[in-house]
């Protein structure tokens, strides 16, 4: 029996499927390769020291999806493709409500047909949309505030209805915060394509002088320093979360959502003084105008997910930015 991993070869996909290895699992990954590298794959091997299929496929394309499914005995499929950039969402919506969406019900379609039931679903923060007030809990209300927040939301709803439909479904979703780092390893870890859009590997950037400043959008928020404040987690502590969400799923029935985040705010300047502090790389930055669709401040409340799935954050922020730089530093130009 084997899991399922879409978007393995992703920033993400690739530190669950180390996970997934190192517990013991066999694992298919299927990734179109639009955002992942098919090296990060090569690197997973290699610090695992384990075999896996790896598919080409798009979940878009009905029939390579069945193969996947035909050629392989799947338990349960932990979906982590899609489009994913907030700022690009804003622009070109109508390709992530295609992407995203029908990915999703094509993938579920399948699964049906093949009698698995087990999912667990790569959500997002962005599902709480503004919220009234920090720490997030997961009753919250939910109203995404850009495309790419609706699709996680939409899907969400999705997947609920499948539930309701057929009770043998069982789901999680899982509501991220913001990952950063990367496998203490140096081997695998965040590689954008362009400008990045996310902080982290921006400053790397900066930091093994790719670029020439990092650009802060905004500093009007209400938040301490006027910066927009997150709940930033190790990507290794999220690919965790993951397994103990995948644990949950094989003797349970229903729908859950869980917030993997650390419950501590950070601001985008106290991202880069612990940086700087930590790494001994100054960041130079300059101050430009806020982008839209982003909120003052969001982090978590996990107590949820400490409480049924067992798994709360193990590394602190030195620890996110010190592995981050590491990858970077190991791979100047990415994979």
């Amino acid at each position: 029996m084997s899991i399922l991993v879409t978007g393995g070869a992703g920033y993400i996909g690739s530190h669950v499927c180390v996970e997934l290895l190192s517990q013991g699992y066999d694992v298919v990954v299927v990734d179109n390769f639009s955002n992942g590298k098919y090296e990060a794959l090569i690197r997973v091997k290699e610090i695992t020291a384990k075999e896996f299929a790896v598919y080409e496929a798009d979940l878009l394309d009905n029939k390579e999806l069945e193969k996947v499914f035909a050629e392989n005995d799947i338990e349960a499929v932990i979906h982590l493709a899609g489009l994913k950039a907030v700022g690009e969402s804003v622009r070109i919506p109508l390709k992530y409500y295609h992407n995203n969406i029908t990915g999703v019900l094509t993938l579920c379609d399948i699964m049906q047909e093949y009698e698995v039931k087990k999912m667990v679903f790569s959500s997002s923060a962005t599902v709480y949309g503004n919220p009234e007030s920090v720490p997030v809990a997961e009753d919250f209300p939910l109203n995404a505030t850009n495309p790419y927040g609706r699709t996680k939301l939409m899907i969400e709803e999705i997947l609920q209805d499948a539930y309701i439909s057929d009770n043998d479904w069982s789901i999680a979703l899982i509501r991220y915060f913001n990952p950063i780092g990367a496998h203490e390893s140096g081997k695998i870890g965040e590689d954008p394509k362009g400008i990045p859009n996310n902080l982290m590997p921006f400053i790397t950037q900066v930091a093994a002088g790719k670029r020439d400043r990092l650009n802060i959008f905004g500093d009007d928020y209400d938040t301490h320093d006027g910066t927009g404040v997150r709940d930033y987690i190790h990507v290794v502590d999220l690919a965790k979360g993951h397994l103990k969400a995948l644990e949950r799923i094989m003797y349970t029935k229903g729908v859950d959502a869980y917030n993997l985040g650390t419950g501590i705010g950070y601001s985008v300047l106290d991202i880069v003084k612990v940086f700087e502090k930590t790494t001994g790389k100054d960041i130079p930055y300059i101050i430009i105008d806020r982008r839209s669709g982003d909120i003052d401040k969001c982090y978590a409340d996990p107590t949820k997910a400490s409480k049924q799935l067992g798994w709360k954050a193990g590394k602190n922020l030195e620890d996110m930015c010190r592995d981050a730089w590491n990858w970077q530093k190991n791979n100047p130009n990415g994979y």
